[in-house]
């Protein structure tokens, strides 16, 4: 009886990647995948947001036969270990596992009856949804416990927070949006200037988690979704994230 290889290679993570991304709907120049081949078999995976001033060092410690790099531009291919392969996704991660319609997240906030809000060249960037009614310091409390901190707080009108918009862009439009959807609250990465007045004239509330923290919860949640898959896959999230 001939067992089949157990063996996981790149072109399988990116195939899985490019599925859970639905790279089909961003153009082909951001679409992602492999950034240097290898054909080693992959056991232990790096995840890191991009390179950092000891990425060598922590490969070789991790003993690493893979990387996931969200933001590969300044990397320094020559000082990498022989042979490990690199993956890459940048715009399809931020808009899937960031602030935006991240539908990893949505459970975490204790979001129902989700819909989208916001729409980007076809795709979805934001989604808005019901939780169960509570204070705006509960749901702070809330967005620290998952994200471990957050930027900014603009406390809403409302006291009771019974609904909620998360959004990976923050415009005027889509800020009167949320509001005439029924929004209390406006979650996104920053808060941008341009959106100021409509804030105030809507009254909505609005808390900034802060990009970069939003890609470390990317970066951990992909780390799960990964283990789910591949049970046997060690997966390590870099200490420069």
């Amino acid at each position: 009886m001939i067992l089949k290889s157990t063996s996981l290679f790149l072109e399988e993570i990116e195939e899985f990647l490019n599925s859970l991304f639905h790279v089909e709907q961003f153009p082909e120049s951001e679409r992602g995948g492999i950034y240097l081949q290898s054909s080693n078999s992959i056991e232990r995976l790096g995840l890191a947001l991009e390179p950092g001033t000891h990425l060598d060092e922590w490969i070789i410690e991790k003993k690493l036969d893979a990387l996931f790099l969200h933001r590969p531009w300044k990397l320094e291919i020559d000082k990498l270990p022989p042979r490990l392969g690199i993956i890459s996704y940048h715009l399809p991660f931020d808009e899937c596992l960031t602030v935006g319609f991240n539908i990893q997240l949505a459970p975490a906030l204790q979001m129902s009856n989700i819909e989208i809000l916001g729409i980007k060249e076809n795709r979805a960037i934001g989604m808005i949804g019901d939780i169960q009614t509570q204070s705006f310091f509960k749901l702070c409390d809330c967005i620290t416990q998952i994200f471990g901190k957050y930027e900014q707080l603009l406390p809403a009108a409302n006291r009771d927070i019974k609904r909620i918009a998360v959004v990976g862009a923050m415009t005027d439009s889509l800020v009167r949006e949320a509001a005439k959807r029924g929004a209390d609250i406006y979650i996104t990465g920053q808060i941008r200037q341009p959106a100021q007045k409509a804030i105030q004239e809507t009254k909505i509330g609005a808390i900034a988690v802060g990009h970069r923290r939003s890609e470390i919860w990317g970066l951990r949640s992909l780390a799960g979704i990964l283990q789910e898959r591949w049970p046997n896959l060690q997966v390590f999230i870099g200490d420069e994230s």
